[in-house]
């Protein structure tokens, strides 16, 4: 029975563990820091606030919640092979997205502990939420006998090293973005249960709950530092950064459409909620946020999107090396231009709509 549960497209590195997807520019990554400018950070203009998140994050409302039920106790062997294929790759996915947080902020917890306790004590509940989301994930794909070997990615994987303005950004929106992902999964199969292929989707509330509150921490953050939200720069970055973020998540949803099918979501109007909302969210802090109900907006993405889809064929071919290298040079193109395209497309004052708003 054991082995009917794995497939060939599922690789394995050795029994029960399974290879890590091989990294591209679209899959998650391991970050780094400047340790000692992070603990150099004065929160003082935003510490009541900071003070406030800081307590919600000791209560740890959600410890009860991330404990496996009865509904976990069946076999898994009437899944058809497309959706098991397709779950254990969303189970991937996530749970090496919610580890690498774990690891960078487990990291700045241990590094700021003797130099600014505030923001070390923050930064290590945080990687207790997003251990106990990245286990959770971990445990979920072992109902398929498969697991990743966490231990091997920390000492395997590729650390990418980020500013600390440049972290507060991205994890910020990174948090905000996770927060919308998983509330809008709950709400559709809360409405549509015949499609709630496996039980991990009832935790999404909870889930999202612990999201959002990190990234209010952030959020806090930024508002502490106001050289990161009140230049030029700091305009020019936020644009980069929501960018990023929404381009990332649009090619990967639409390359993996299908998992969305299995769930009964339009993988491309989800992610245009998605990424509406979390424009929103960031209106609060950013300077700017993009203007995603330009017509243009998402007729650029698809066409990246199309591009990509072209990449990934290439890559399946049996070409040889130079000659996918070249043709996939043209591709390459397409999507830098629409995504530069986007970039320069004129912002949306977010700084002005807060005013209005008062």
């Amino acid at each position: 029975m054991v082995d009917s549960l794995k497939k060939p497209e599922l690789t394995e590195a050795r029994p029960g563990v399974k290879a890590p997807a091989k990294d591209t520019l679209l899959t998650p990554r391991f970050y780094t820091t400047d340790f000692d400018k992070m603990a150099a950070m004065d929160i003082a203009v935003n510490e009541e606030e900071m003070q406030a998140i800081l307590e919600e994050l000791r209560a740890d409302y959600n410890r009860h919640h991330f404990i496996r039920g009865e509904e976990f106790d069946q076999s898994w062997e009437d899944l058809d092979d497309k959706t098991r294929k397709l779950l254990v790759e969303f189970l991937e996915r996530s749970c090496t997205s919610e580890f690498s947080g774990f690891l960078l902020y487990k990291e700045l917890g241990r590094r700021l502990k003797h130099k600014n306790p505030f923001i070390a004590e923050c930064f290590t509940l945080i990687s207790r939420d997003e251990a106990r989301h990245a286990g959770f994930l971990n445990k979920a794909m072992s109902d398929f006998n498969l697991q990743l070997d966490l231990g091997f990615l920390t000492k395997s994987k590729k650390y990418t090293f980020f500013q600390p303005k440049f972290v507060l950004y991205a994890t910020y929106l990174s948090e905000k973005i996770g927060y919308w992902r998983y509330i809008k999964i709950y709400r559709h199969l809360e409405s549509h249960p015949e499609n709630r292929v496996y039980p991990i989707f009832k935790f999404f509330e909870s889930w999202c709950q612990d999201e959002n509150r990190h990234g209010d921490f952030f959020s806090a953050f930024l508002k502490s530092q106001p050289q990161l939200l009140n230049d030029w720069k700091a305009r020019l970055w936020c644009r980069f950064f929501l960018l990023s973020v929404f381009a990332t998540m649009y090619l990967n949803d639409l390359k993996g459409k299908d998992f969305y099918a299995t769930l009964g979501l339009d993988a491309r109007t989800y992610d245009i909620d998605v990424i509406r909302n979390t424009n929103e969210s960031a209106a609060r802090v950013f300077p700017v946020i993009l203007n995603v109900d330009h017509p243009e907006f998402f007729k650029a993405l698809d066409q990246a999107v199309a591009a990509n889809a072209e990449m990934v064929v290439l890559g399946q071919s049996q070409q040889p090396k130079p000659l996918k290298f070249l043709r996939r040079l043209p591709h390459v193109a397409t999507i830098g231009w629409q995504l530069a395209r986007l970039y320069f497309m004129k912002p949306i004052n977010a700084e002005q709509m807060r005013t209005v708003v008062r």
